[in-house]
């Protein structure tokens, strides 16, 4: 594998880590808001971040390269309010999508096709991941009252973990 593909893969792997960190901590702030369904929801992501950074760790110990782990920056522990979070969420979502075509494009650049066919998953996956976050976004913005809030934290914490 080349050196640069390495380092940004490495890179990646540790940015995975750090969406796992930033989703609990956005978790804890659900918690404190009394909204236990969405601190599931956001609890079930950060762990699906952590698959997601086992599949990196996986794929280069397959390719006999070195995993390098860096420290994680704390995240942000608050917010203002139930639709500034999963905004927060979104937007991040939004910059992994662009890591990860860069990180395709980086890899076709320099034909490294084995790893083009192993980020294929990822590009799919981020498809999935903002809408996801985008149709949390939808029904927090129709939510006009506390029942409706409470419908929407009911629904959020019926979330299975490989969904």
């Amino acid at each position: 594998m080349q050196k640069e593909i390495l380092i940004a893969l490495n890179k990646h792997l540790n940015r995975e880590i750090q969406s796992s960190y930033l989703y609990f901590s956005m978790a804890t702030d659900c918690h404190e808001r009394d909204l236990p369904g969405c601190a599931h929801w956001m609890e079930l992501q950060g762990k699906e971040e952590l698959g997601h950074v086992r599949c990196f760790y996986d794929y280069l110990l397959k390719r006999g390269q070195r995993v390098s782990l860096e420290a994680i920056p704390q995240p942000p522990h608050s917010w203002d309010s139930l639709q500034a979070i999963f905004d927060a969420a979104l937007a991040h979502e939004k910059m992994v999508t662009e890591q990860i075509n860069a990180l395709v494009s980086l890899v076709r650049e320099r034909k490294d096709y084995a790893t083009e066919q192993f980020l294929q998953w990822f590009v799919e996956e981020q498809v999935e991941e903002e809408s996801n976050v985008n149709t949390v976004i939808i029904q927090i913005k129709r939510a006009k009252d506390s029942a409706s809030l409470l419908w929407v934290d009911n629904q959020l914490g019926q979330r299975k973990q490989n969904q």
